[in-house]
């Protein structure tokens, strides 16, 4: 499979676009556990063009998180494509990736994200003029329809293709699901096997375990897997499932940028995570917003699921404002899981 000049080899996976979620610190710890490729923060397009400094901040990229995709909405063909263009000669992304996905009503209800589904000709639009205002790689990610009478995405892949995109990111629902229900993983199987397509095919939506995984490539035969919510307190699910995916590496892909003494996948490895992500989003931001990006990570790991009354706890984590305190919780936490055990 290839995105532009950017090559990736069998069964890639991909960390998911994700509003709060995706930041540098985060992003920079999925991919050293496996990512191929990992994905900004969605960023607005009329907040780029005006120079608002929180969506400017979303452009800052590491050469370590390489390759990188920024991702942008909107709903003017103008507006995106002078965004698209910032971004490029800021963050010089190794793919721009257009946002006609997102659900949120604030986003959807405008128009934007997925709104675009109710207005076809000018998603066509924007897309093509990013494409002409950009000389980097530009993908789309969207949803199969505005909703189950209106899964329309098999069509308008082969529009989007037109437009000149590279790469299509699907995510198995409409937007009147927003994120319930299961996955329709069928309709990207049919775009990802209609021949007119040429371009490669990414699926996304409930990727939350290895063999769910290794399913959905052999079974609708996608060039890469995206995976979102499933990676929230359980980054290591990209190192799960490449083990998984190429057992005769499995011995070669440690991750000793982790600094643990414990075995790598053991519960107290995976906690020791869990800290690795705190330190390095407060290292990447400041304490406060890195403890901010990381803490609701911690409160949903499934790692601390089994613990008896665990609500204390991660209201606990919640309120934590500074590095130690926070640690004291996990720590904690950590001793609990331990006496589960015995």
């Amino acid at each position: 499979m290839k995105i532009g000049n950017v090559e990736f080899g069998k069964y890639p996976l991909f960390l998911a676009p994700m509003e709060d979620v995706t930041d540098i610190g985060f992003r920079l710890l999925c991919k050293k556990l496996g990512a191929d490729m990992v994905y900004s923060e969605f960023v607005a397009a009329d907040a780029l063009v005006r120079m608002v400094n929180r969506s400017l901040e979303k452009l800052t990229v590491c050469e370590d998180e390489r390759p990188v995709t920024i991702q942008i909405y909107g709903k003017e063909p103008e507006p995106v494509a002078e965004a698209a263009r910032i971004v490029v000669e800021r963050a010089h992304p190794d793919v721009l990736d257009l946002n006609f996905g997102c659900p949120v009503k604030r986003v959807a209800g405008k128009g934007a994200g997925a709104g675009m589904l109710q207005n076809v000709p000018k998603m066509l639009e924007i897309t093509r003029a990013v494409v002409n205002a950009v000389n980097v790689p530009v993908t789309v990610k969207t949803r199969l329809g505005w909703d189950e009478n209106h899964k329309i995405i098999v069509d308008l892949a082969e529009q989007l293709q037109d437009c000149g995109i590279q790469a299509l990111a699907i995510h198995g629902r409409t937007r009147a699901q927003m994120y319930t229900g299961e996955a329709d993983w069928t309709l990207i199987g049919e775009v990802k096997n209609n021949p007119r397509m040429k371009i490669p095919v990414i699926g996304n939506g409930d990727i939350t375990s290895p063999e769910k995984a290794k399913e959905c490539f052999d079974r609708y035969g996608v060039d890469a897997i995206m995976i979102g919510r499933a990676t929230f307190g359980r980054p290591w699910i990209f190192k799960e499932i490449k083990d998984y995916l190429h057992p005769e590496l499995k011995e070669t892909c440690e991750t000793p940028f982790i600094h643990s003494n414990h075995p790598t996948l053991s519960t107290d490895w995976k906690i020791d995570v869990l800290k690795e992500q705190v330190l390095t989003s407060v290292r990447r931001i400041d304490e406060y917003r890195g403890i901010l990006h990381s803490r609701r990570h911690l409160a949903a790991s499934p790692i601390f699921k089994n613990i008896p009354n665990f609500r204390d706890i991660r209201i606990a984590m919640l309120r934590a404002e500074t590095v130690e305190e926070l640690f004291n919780i996990i720590e904690h936490a950590r001793e609990i899981v331990h006496q589960n055990k015995e």
